[in-house]
């Protein structure tokens, strides 16, 4: 079993639904979402497009999947997390928008935001002491050598190459897309959540995603609301 925090939204919320359906598969229920040709892209080749996250579910890493430590249980790492969201108050990224992050597609914010920043290196180092050391076949899984010197810091010290300065809140909508097929599904990623794009982003959760066993779909064990969602709701 690997844990995982990250960003979601919550179940029923109008970019989760819309997310899962592109993807092809809801994190919450493990319901699957039959996919269909769009514009010039067969199904299948969708299919193949969004396998990656399909397999981790909508999301943004927060802290990155890890075993749990020596003398630490889940019962513990739960109550951690509902303290944290206790004490967390929610806030909005002003703006999100798809974005093009090498050669993958996801849901971002329009500009570096420090409050939200602020909340990742939060979560990274106040559930740090829940993480066991990675294995070396994980270090190398990472490919160490081929990462700026920083990165590779992060790698040992917190176990992913991508946080506190290093970190780029990102929303996975796709695997690699092929040079000549990025303009194409630009616009079907424009079409698909034209409803998000432009307008704030609310960060009111933190969820426990959970792997059961190596390889296998990341399940939403539980999604803690942050302060100011509890009091508003």
């Amino acid at each position: 079993m690997r844990y995982a925090l990250y960003f979601t939204p919550s179940a029923d919320d109008p970019l989760n639904l819309t997310a899962a359906e592109w993807l092809g598969r809801d994190a919450f229920s493990n319901a699957e979402f039959r996919r269909v040709a769009e514009d010039d892209l067969a199904a299948d080749e969708l299919e193949a497009l969004t396998a990656d996250p399909r397999r981790y579910g909508f999301h943004a890493t927060l802290k990155a999947p890890f075993h749990l430590a020596d003398g630490r249980s889940e019962a513990e790492l739960t109550g951690a997390i509902e303290a944290f969201a206790a004490r967390t108050s929610a806030f909005d990224i002003p703006a999100a928008i798809v974005g093009q992050l090498g050669h993958f597609f996801a849901l971002v914010p329009d500009r570096l935001y420090p409050p939200l920043q602020d909340f990742a290196a939060s979560v990274v180092e106040t559930f740090e002491p829940f993480r066991a050391p990675l294995s070396q076949s994980d270090i190398e899984r990472r490919k160490p050598d081929s990462l700026p010197p920083r990165e590779r810091e992060n790698l040992m010290r917190w176990g992913y190459p991508y946080v506190f300065d290093d970190f780029r809140f990102h929303m996975t909508l796709t695997g690699p897309v092929p040079e000549a097929k990025a303009p194409l599904m630009a616009g079907i990623l424009a079409h698909r959540f034209a409803d998000f794009i432009g307008r704030p982003l609310r960060i009111d959760g933190l969820a426990l995603f959970v792997e059961p066993e190596r390889g296998a779909p990341f399940l939403v064990h539980s999604r803690l609301p942050l302060k100011a969602a509890q009091q508003n709701g």
